[in-house]
């Protein structure tokens, strides 16, 4: 029966048959998925988290379809092009043929082939941020961590993102902006590192979240001056600070190895 195997112990380890480089790129890339479990923003074996291949243009890493976040780990994901082409895969075992989700590749790919800066591009369908997408005001800058996206991207809804003719807007809705709500569907944010990316998934799931929570209370909501919002979501911008997720990403690792370290294989 597939829940009586253990799928990450049959995977061949691919440590030593990749760049140094790329072996590094999907070790974080495999503790991302295990944190956005842990914080409880994965959905099933839906929703993906890209990492561009160091030295490699026209190729990314992402999870293969059919595997639970908890169960990723770097030798399990698989290597695609900008086409959806599968470079390479690993062997999951007798019975097993994972392969990739379409609508996860097309909007990852989107971002990684017109932004080269962008290095891990986040999806999530969690119900907090399902249900900021539902609301026409969108996300409010209610909270000082809601401050950092106050200029978020947009892109409505057109039914499951299958179309290749999406990828153009969703890129020109994302704009220069490292997060993006999706209508009536999810969130996503973008990094030039996986620490930077799941830095911005962490804090802008905990905005919507706070937003609803305020929301529900059913009492008027406190606005911030439109003068003390610039100046805050300034104070986040890249010119102004350190990049975010530099500090926390090793202690977020080590929170892993503690809980288990699988990932790492």
């Amino acid at each position: 029966m597939l829940h009586e195997r253990n799928i990450q112990a049959e995977i061949p380890s691919l440590q030593g048959k990749v760049a140094p480089e790329e072996w590094q790129a999907r070790v974080d890339l495999a503790a991302c998925y295990r944190l956005v479990a842990l914080y409880e923003m994965s959905d099933m074996v839906a929703n993906h988290i890209s990492m561009r291949v160091p030295g490699e243009e026209n190729a990314f890493l992402i999870n293969a379809y059919g595997m639970l976040y908890e169960e990723i780990t770097a030798s399990s994901l698989i290597k695609i092009d900008h086409d959806g082409n599968i470079l390479a895969k690993p062997d999951f075992g007798a019975g097993l043929d994972y392969g990739i989700n379409r609508a996860g590749f097309v909007i990852h790919s989107a971002v990684h082939e017109a932004k080269p800066d962008v290095a891990c591009v986040i999806h999530t369908h969690t119900w907090a941020g399902m249900a900021i997408a539902s609301l026409e005001c969108g996300l409010l800058p209610l909270t000082q961590t809601a401050m950092r996206f106050a200029k978020i991207g947009y892109h409505d809804y057109h039914g499951v993102v299958l179309d290749l003719a999406e990828q153009e807007e969703l890129v020109k809705n994302l704009g220069d902006n490292n997060a993006m709500i999706l209508r009536n569907h999810g969130l996503l944010t973008t990094g030039r590192t996986i620490a930077e990316a799941f830095n911005a998934m962490h804090r802008l799931e905990l905005s919507c979240r706070s937003q609803l929570a305020a929301m529900a209370c059913g009492v008027k909501l406190n606005k911030v001056p439109d003068e003390v919002l610039e100046k805050t979501y300034m104070n986040y911008q890249p010119q102004v600070r350190r990049p975010f997720g530099v500090m926390e990403w090793p202690a977020l690792l080590r929170k892993l190895d503690k809980i288990d370290p699988s990932y790492r294989n």
